[in-house]
């Protein structure tokens, strides 16, 4: 049996943003729908809120292959810093791998729904079998995915920390303009312009990637998974703009922008990167998650936050036992043929 999972009633001054702190969860017949405005019987309310997960995890049996469900096509491909004229490379030339799906039965030049997955090979052997065991049993949209690794490195002073940290519409105008029509020219893919069939997803940077792809862009994106977003101070180089880097994001720009049509489930592990660090840090991944919940919960929006105890960073036990229903959670509302 999968862990009992405990809706929480909180508001945003229910987190106690100390080192280490974590809300306090209630009893799921307490809680009230968490989105500010959603109306009682929304169906994309539906899962709304804060939950507790945990401490034992055990794998979604949706990861596991079927027989007789169809699997997807499978292509994967390298890209060449040469070819990208908006990261040429901060350290010198590079290569990046990037895994294409297409669900099975697909016709060509009909448009798809897809998600962008950053590190996304690190996720080829969840996410995967999840789409085709959730497409087949007709619970997610037949969709496309974009399994895209960064340029490499990490943190500061990478390709991956330029890429995933800076708090710009940098990265988003790179899929758009430099990954997409390549993928859909030489899969012969038409991607939907839809936002809402839209979505990206992440661990870490790679959350924060996800976010800020979004954020900038809800033109583009309007939904998105996060595993351990890196809220936190990391970009660079410096940006007048977000000084204190996707910090800024529960700081700043989600209290003080009007609410965006996004759609946002996040997680956070009991004993994430930081979780001893005081405020005055900024690279505190417990508090920055908390603070992002309880940011997204005042304005109003369609968001999930899972607080998984005994976890740690981008927790690959606690991916396993969430991802088929965070998947269901996150494309709630859109139509499944």
């Amino acid at each position: 049996m999968r862990n009992t999972i405990l809706r929480v009633a909180i508001g945003i001054g229910a987190f106690r943003f100390i080192v280490g702190a974590r809300p306090a969860f209630a009893e799921e017949t307490a809680a009230k729908p968490a989105s500010a405005g959603a109306k009682a019987g929304d169906v994309e309310s539906k899962g709304d809120g804060d939950f507790e997960i945990g401490p034992n995890y055990e794998n979604a049996p949706e990861l596991t292959a079927k027989d007789g469900v169809a699997k997807g096509d499978v292509h994967e491909f390298t890209m060449d810093s040469a070819d990208s004229k908006i990261y040429p490379g901060i350290r010198g030339p590079y290569q990046r791998k990037v895994i294409v799906y297409v669900p099975a039965g697909y016709v060509a030049g009909k448009a798809l729904p897809f998600v962008v997955v950053q590190d996304g090979l690190s996720y080829r052997n969840t996410l995967l079998p999840v789409l085709d065991n959730l497409i087949a049993g007709h619970r997610l949209p037949a969709m496309a995915a974009i399994l895209i690794n960064s340029g490499g490195g990490d943190a500061q002073g990478s390709e991956r920390g330029l890429e995933y940290d800076t708090v710009s519409d940098r990265y988003a105008n790179f899929l758009e303009s430099e990954v997409l029509p390549r993928v859909a020219k030489d899969f012969k893919l038409t991607f939907t312009k839809d936002p809402n069939g839209r979505a990206t997803m992440g661990g870490s940077s790679g959350a924060a990637a996800a976010l800020t792809m979004a954020w900038f862009r809800p033109d583009l994106y309007h939904r998105v998974l996060s595993y351990s977003g890196t809220y936190v101070n990391q970009q660079s180089p410096h940006n007048p703009q977000s000084p204190h880097g996707a910090w800024e994001y529960h700081e700043n720009l989600i209290p003080k922008s009007d609410a965006k049509p996004l759609r946002i489930w996040l997680e956070v592990g009991e004993n994430d990167n930081g979780s001893k660090k005081d405020e005055q840090s900024l690279h505190n991944w417990v508090m920055a998650n908390n603070r992002m919940a309880a940011a997204l919960k005042g304005k109003g929006y369609h968001y999930r936050y899972e607080f998984a105890k005994g976890a740690g960073h981008v927790d690959g036990k606690v991916v396993r036992q969430t991802l088929p229903e965070a998947l269901l959670w996150l494309w709630r509302g859109y139509p499944v043929e």
